[in-house]
């Protein structure tokens, strides 16, 4: 991991791709192809970026065959350049080490379980009855809530808030600032005023699911807010109460769902979309960014709503048709019923 220089040829093992060069070459990180130096390698899967492979002073490239023959030094050849990348980019991590153990400024409760294999980083809060699995890395001032579990090999960044009654399966990564089990939005109308509806289920995170920076996912009002198995989420992300993601999805920065929404599994959902609550995605469902889902699927399809960026002059004056629409759909009506009088005529 980090910065250990690594040959050529143990790339290309690593990744069963073919190497075409000097097998010897050591590459010490990845770069862009337009900064990369000789010790570094780079990627390119679109035509657009073959214009710089002759400039580019990198150590090698990783390619498919239709762009190998237009780079004569090092290169890897494989069939899914950024399947590659992701694998190589996981080679030359820079994330700072954390000591196994737990940290002298930490307070972990007495009841918790912490495996010894897992680090606990400096001002983390521990609960009761916690249970920390093998390998998990917990960097600084990471608050976890009682009865919270944390399988093995999962990443929580510093900074990020695990509330009570809270389960994360293996694999994971949560980043900063995000808050996991905080209350969700219920509320009863009285006459003086709000009374809180205490949220009593919990959040259960299946296995292998990253989450990205200051999202906030909310605990269930009765039964649980489920995020399952290989679920990636964005920046920014609200997942409200009782919200269930089905396997592999990806949610974008800027989303947000509301309570009891069902999202399928395989299914992508783009920037800034709103999900209404109470209704179900159907899988493989594919959300355009901006798109605002009023109602559910029971077909997988593409999906996108709101119209596209527009010169201001004619956004102005389509803002202004738009109102107009139902007056002139009744026009059309009645244009129509006096058409098909005089055809009978």
């Amino acid at each position: 991991m980090g910065n250990t220089p690594r040959s050529l040829s143990e790339l290309a093992v690593y990744l069963d791709a073919e190497l075409v060069g000097n097998a010897d070459h050591m590459i010490s990180g990845v770069a862009d192809l337009q900064c990369a130096t000789s010790t570094e390698l780079s990627f390119i899967n679109q035509e657009s970026y073959t214009q710089h492979l002759a400039t580019s002073a990198t150590g090698a490239v990783i390619l498919n065959a239709d762009f190998a023959e237009q780079y004569q030094g090092n290169k890897l050849v494989v069939n899914n350049t950024y399947l590659a990348y992701a694998k190589i980019s996981a080679l030359f991590e820079s994330l700072s080490t954390l000591a196994l153990g737990i940290h002298p400024s930490a307070v972990v409760s007495q009841s918790a379980e912490i495996d010894p294999s897992a680090a606990i980083g400096a001002n983390c809060v521990i609960g009761e009855h916690v249970r920390i699995g093998s390998g998990v890395r917990v960097y600084s001032g990471v608050s976890v809530g009682d009865r919270t579990s944390i399988g093995d090999n999962t990443l929580i960044h510093a900074n990020a808030v695990l509330y009570h009654g809270v389960t994360v399966g293996s694999g994971c990564i949560i980043h900063s600032g995000t808050v996991i089990g905080s209350d969700g939005f219920g509320f009863a109308p009285s006459r003086d005023g709000w009374r809180k509806i205490h949220q009593l289920g919990g959040v259960i995170i299946g296995n292998n699911v990253e989450i990205g920076s200051n999202c906030s996912i909310d605990r269930g009002a009765l039964g649980d807010t489920i995020i399952q198995d290989g679920v990636i989420i964005d920046n920014l992300v609200h997942i409200a109460h009782n919200v269930k993601i089905g396997k592999r999805s990806a949610i974008a920065g800027c989303v947000g769902i509301a309570g009891s929404a069902v999202i399928g599994e395989n299914c992508t959902v783009a920037g800034a979309v709103a999900i209404n609550g109470h209704i179900s995605i159907a899988d493989n469902s594919h959300f355009h960014g901006g798109t605002i889902v009023t109602k559910g699927n029971t077909e997988a399809g593409v999906f996108a709503s709101t119209p596209p960026m527009q010169d201001v002059k004619k956004w102005r004056r389509n803002s202004v048709r738009y109102t107009q629409l139902d007056e002139m759909s009744n026009r059309i009506k009645q244009l129509e019923k006096q058409l098909k009088t005089l055809l009978q005529a």
